[in-house]
């Protein structure tokens, strides 16, 4: 999820909600504007990269209101920690906005699905045409066959480089786990810091452990264990957090990386200060617009080979069960599926949709360009990609996760300890 963070948003009485929620139908008493009359429907989204993308997303949404005379969107912004905070209480108290991008997952939009606090899409996917990825869909869909939202973005997970600091040092991209811990004693013997390293919020330590699991076992393996087929006290398990805390160790990552926020940790890479940083291709953008370097991306290496991206998906649109103006909110919805939206996101906010998009002779950085290419494979199904844990796990396992990879960092706690908290709330 885009964590730019993670993009996001989350009492109707609850009798109210139990006759409206997830049925596609707005609640008894609902104003009707959508044939006449003025309307404007609120659109919440997780706080952009930059200040310029939310002007380009205000601009790009201009233009859904001039295709669709008497809508105007009143376009929020929060922080993703705000907007996890107080987007559920938004939606049980009736004062939720009509339309907000949240993460596609059953530890997130998922969750408001079942709790029948989202407007049932089920029938709309096949009404109006949205061309979603088969893969996609599935994670916007409950176990209950409830489609619930457009997928957010399509994300990898890798490694970002500074790619002056490489050339100056002679260093290539690595083919292995030992490459890289070479190029990371070279480039601490050099006086920078090898990795931008931050997990003051505390999703970043699950990516960290996203990547370097997905690496060394393959997406077969950690899809066994998200399904229960392995317990997380398996030694691969163990071996992946273990190496985090080797590296603090080591000296290879940012020092005291829980007192480091996600802005903080990446201006240590912008600034040239760290010369990689591990982190979600959704930060391509920033890196453009901020760096004043060229940068690379790799997927982080296993022992034995250049390793797998791990893939996932960042926050997409989704409908409260509770609005008032479900007309003009599915309009929403349509403008934002389209292929031409999809372009536009590709070209203004350098994310690629989880839908077909027109590319045709588009341009983009050449460090975007990359990640277009290697995500693309995501959504055509070529490849193997690992697997971004935290969006396919609950809210109880991703709080251990979260808390565990804090404890490595902290020197509180062991990856056998993190590794059985794990397998705990696995059983929750």
């Amino acid at each position: 999820m885009n964590r730019s963070t993670p993009t996001a948003a989350v009492a109707a009485l609850a009798t109210v909600l139990g006759l409206a929620a997830c049925t596609g139908v707005p609640p008894e008493g609902a104003a009707d504007t959508s044939s006449d009359g003025e309307v404007t429907i609120r659109y919440l989204v997780e706080q952009l990269e930059d200040a310029s993308a939310e002007d380009r997303l205000r601009g790009r949404l201009d233009e859904f209101e001039a295709q669709n005379p008497g809508v105007t969107v009143e376009l929020n912004t929060l922080p993703y920690d705000t907007m996890r905070t107080i987007l559920q209480t938004q939606l049980r108290s009736g004062d939720a906005p009509d339309v907000f991008n949240w993460g596609s997952g059953p530890g997130f939009g998922g969750a408001l699905a079942d709790a029948g606090l989202l407007y049932d899409l089920t029938d709309e996917y096949e009404e109006r045409g949205w061309e979603v990825y088969p893969f996609a869909k599935e994670r916007v869909t409950t176990d209950d066959g409830v489609v619930y939202g457009i997928p957010g973005e399509m994300e990898t997970l890798g490694v970002f480089y500074n790619r002056e600091v490489f050339d100056e040092l002679g260093l290539e991209e690595p083919e292995n786990l030992a490459d890289l811990e070479r190029i990371a004693d070279q480039v601490k013997d050099a006086g920078h810091e090898p990795f931008a390293v931050s997990d003051q919020e505390g999703w970043q330590g699950g990516h960290h452990l996203s990547i370097a699991l997905s690496s060394a076992v393959g997406s077969e393996r950690v899809t066994e264990l998200i399904e229960g087929e392995r317990p997380w006290t398996s030694p691969e398990v163990v071996e992946a957090i273990s190496l985090w805390q080797d590296w603090q160790q080591a000296d290879y990552l940012t020092q005291f990386p829980t007192s480091v926020s996600y802005d903080s940790g990446n201006a240590l890479f912008f600034s040239g200060e760290a010369a990689m940083i591990p982190m979600g291709s959704w930060l391509a953008d920033a890196i453009a617009t901020t760096a004043e370097f060229e940068a690379g991306y790799f997927p982080f290496p296993a022992q034995d080979g250049p390793g797998v991206y791990s893939s996932g998906l960042g926050s997409g649109p989704m409908i409260s069960a509770t609005t008032q103006h479900p007309e003009e909110s599915l309009a929403l919805l349509d403008f934002l599926s389209t292929p031409e939206h999809g372009r536009w996101m590709i070209e203004n906010l350098n994310v690629i949709p989880p839908f077909p998009a027109d590319t045709d002779d588009i341009d983009v950085s050449p460090l975007f360009g990359q990640v277009l290419s290697d995500v693309e494979k995501v959504g055509t199904g070529t490849g193997d990609f690992g697997i971004n844990i935290d969006v396919l796990m609950d809210d109880a396992f991703n709080e251990a996760m979260s808390n565990g990879m804090q404890g490595i960092y902290s020197d509180q706690s062991t990856p056998e300890e993190v590794a059985q908290a794990l397998e705990e709330a696995s059983k929750k």
